[in-house]
């Protein structure tokens, strides 16, 4: 059975916050960082709600300060 382009697109942002947030290195955050990257490129084409890719982006960054304790650079 396929799934439905909806259940995708939650699958794999679901699957992409518990990279995120299993993340305890910065060289993982970078590999996070990529896939947060990859996922936005795949999603954009077919489109998706901004606030998925805005919620990413807010967890890599929480993420980012709880291994470095420090801000990410813009």
């Amino acid at each position: 059975m396929q799934l439905h382009k909806p259940q995708r697109l939650e699958n794999s942002y679901r699957k992409t916050i518990s990279v995120i947030e299993s993340c305890k290195t910065e060289n993982q955050l970078e590999g996070a960082s990529r896939m947060v990257k990859n996922f936005k490129n795949l999603y954009r084409r077919v489109g998706y709600p901004r606030a998925l890719s805005y919620s990413l982006d807010r967890k890599l960054k929480q993420t980012y300060f709880r291994v470095t304790k420090q801000l990410p650079l813009k």
